[in-house]
């Protein structure tokens, strides 16, 4: 049984994570670190883990085994500064403060993308967790990205509210989000440098991404659509992507349409591509919670600790 900590637990991601890590046979929650809720039970702040989670919020972190980082961009840095946390602890970062420049003090974080990564996070004790979008982008891609068959990608993605974050913004509004769709960071959204560094790191060519994500009206899900040319046939194409994918339990490559509702609240990718003439779209979708956050967290401790990679991630998804 291993110990765990969260901090900034009171967030989604990391009010994710104890939904998550209450069932989880092989650890128990030590602490939930906030310091905006200091003292006030979990379970006041979401009602949903009512006798589920009912540890108070402290500001007091502990020593722990596994500690987990759900802080803002750019926060996590400072929090591993002015804190001391052991060596032997695994640190795992929802954050993008180490997706790209893994090195930090004496630690050097893994990018914890389980479909590629998987040997080198086995033992590690820091891994930086993809971004959302990242990871729904990158799935699409990278069995091409190996086969040296991309080159110029044109992306679109929809998000649900639950991806801007807890704080209240003008554009998460209910009255605002209600109905309502818009395109926001167009061809400047902070994920593209990371998923540009992973598709860089396997294609033998130069890869330009032109990424227009979109605020939905929903609050949890994303489903993106990359369009890229080549003369390989579809057939082919599928094929690549199921032995890719073949020792990766969370991704499913299927022939049928595709929809959201299959992979909200599950830690599963699904991909479905179509083509017409030399032109291909590839199709992805996740829960931005889960394989995009939380879910993506929980397995890469697992595999971090030697444990079953599916281990406390068995979720249903909400079909209606």
């Amino acid at each position: 049984m291993k110990t765990v900590g969260i901090i900034g637990a009171n967030g989604y991601t990391g009010s994710e994570l104890v939904r998550l890590l209450a069932f989880h046979p092989n650890v128990s929650l030590c602490f939930l670190y906030s310091r905006s809720n200091s003292g006030t039970k979990i379970s006041e702040v979401y009602p949903d883990l009512e006798g589920v989670c009912e540890i108070a919020l402290t500001d007091r972190p502990e020593e722990v085994d596994v500690l987990f980082l759900c802080l803002p961009h750019k926060e996590s840095q400072n929090w591993l500064s002015q804190n001391t946390v052991n060596d032997e602890t695994l640190v795992i970062d929802l954050g993008n403060d180490f997706r790209l420049d893994g090195k930090f003090g004496n630690r050097n974080f893994i990018y914890g993308l389980p479909e590629i990564n998987k040997k080198q996070l086995s033992g590690a004790k820091s891994i930086a967790n993809p971004g959302c979008f990242a990871t729904a982008i990158q799935l699409a891609l990278l069995p091409l990205a190996e086969k040296g068959l991309l080159n110029e990608i044109f992306t679109t993605g929809i998000t649900g509210s639950t991806g801007a974050g807890q704080s209240p913004q003008p554009t998460t509004h209910f009255t605002w989000r209600n109905d309502n769709i818009s395109a926001y960071k167009t061809l400047t959204h902070q994920h593209v440098d990371e998923i540009l560094q992973q598709l860089d790191a396997r294609s033998s060519d130069k890869i330009n991404l032109n990424f227009v994500p979109w605020r939905g009206d929903f609050a949890r899900g994303i489903f993106t659509s990359s369009t890229v040319k080549t003369d390989t046939e579809l057939p082919e194409i599928q094929q690549l992507f199921k032995d890719f994918y073949a020792d990766a339990p969370f991704v499913k490559v299927s022939e049928k349409a595709i929809d959201l509702k299959q992979v909200v609240n599950t830690n599963r990718c699904v991909i479905q591509i179509e083509k017409c003439g030399n032109v291909t779209v590839v199709h992805s979708a996740i829960d931005n919670l889960l394989k995009g956050a939380s879910g993506q967290a929980v397995q890469n401790m697992n595999i971090a600790l030697g444990w079953d990679e599916n281990l406390g991630l068995n979720l249903k998804p909400i079909a209606f």
